[in-house]
């Protein structure tokens, strides 16, 4: 999924292409797209787009009248900037967003279509399409840790959480937890000050990092690698490789749709965290440290 710093380099390479551009026609592809009825599509056409805004991990494009196109790619939308008139084909194109100096396509891969389009009319009904999460590059640290212990979370939780923390996903938050040394499992109001100063500093490094990795990567060109399987990434995407850090092998725990990725040396003092599903099947033999699993002789779990 698109998280912060991929949602900011889309909106500056939108903002190059599209402010000051007038939209043309919608093509909708897949009518489920479109999850509001007022106003009516047909309402932004013909409208002069004015500004580009990130609301969490969704895009808003402001039109002329106050209207609003908000956008949230969720898990595999992608957008992609084409010439004027390109052609929105079923199954993966779902819709197409015609300007005088290109059209913009959103696509979406595989069966499961999650990705969603709203119309507004007015700042306030823009802003009620997202959560209202803390966003981090714009506060302090007392602020920071008020939200964070908020609740009794664990860290990945918390800081996945659109309710905490906006724009912050599953990818990143496994970066943010490496570079801060801290268990994806440790709980919010349990971290000592000293560790919450550390994720408060991981936090800001590793979104400003990644947002300037991007903005060198995709430089002039429109962003059409979008990914949360950077191969710059520490932990990331790279269960079985060696840690960059320590060379240990990067574990992980999966639950739901999501997974924690995580270095045991790292982070967590050499345990191993509990995979739910395994740790229940195989109980007492579950090894609870890289020693135990290195004595097994596993290569996975």
């Amino acid at each position: 999924m698109p998280e912060l710093p991929d949602i900011v380099v889309y909106i500056e390479a939108l903002e190059r292409r599209i402010v000051g551009q007038t939209l043309e026609h919608v093509r909708l592809a897949s009518p489920f797209l479109l999850r509001s009825v007022e106003p009516p599509l047909h309402a932004v056409e013909g409208k002069r787009v004015r500004e580009l805004r990130r609301l969490g991990k969704r895009i808003a494009i402001g039109l002329d009248d106050e209207l609003w196109i908000v956008l949230h790619l969720m898990i595999a939308g992608r957008l992609h900037w084409r010439d004027r008139g390109a052609k929105v084909s079923r199954p993966r194109g779902l819709a197409a967003f015609d300007f005088p100096n290109g059209t913009l396509l959103l696509t979406e891969a595989g069966t499961r279509k999650r990705a969603s389009m709203h119309l507004a009319r007015g700042e306030t009904a823009m802003r009620a399409l997202a959560p209202e999460g803390l966003e981090v590059l714009d506060t302090g640290l007392e602020r920071f840790v008020e939200v964070l212990r908020s609740a009794n979370h664990t860290l990945k939780r918390a800081l996945t959480d659109p309710h905490l923390f906006s724009g912050i996903g599953n990818a990143y938050s496994d970066e943010i937890l490496f570079d801060a040394r801290l268990s994806p499992a440790a709980l919010t109001q349990k971290l000592t000050d000293d560790e919450v100063g550390r994720l408060f500093a991981a936090v800001r490094h590793t979104l400003t990092q990644w947002i300037d990795h991007l903005r060198t990567q995709t430089g002039d060109a429109f962003p059409e690698k979008v990914t949360a399987f950077q191969p710059q990434m520490a932990v990331h995407g790279r269960y079985q490789q060696p840690c960059v850090n320590c060379g240990a092998k990067i574990q992980r725990i999966r639950y739901a749709d999501n997974e924690a990725n995580y270095c045991a040396r790292c982070q967590t003092g050499g345990k191993l965290l509990a995979d739910r599903a395994l740790s229940r099947l195989l109980h007492r033999d579950w090894p609870r440290t890289l020693e135990e699993l290195e004595a097994l002789g596993t290569r996975k779990f």
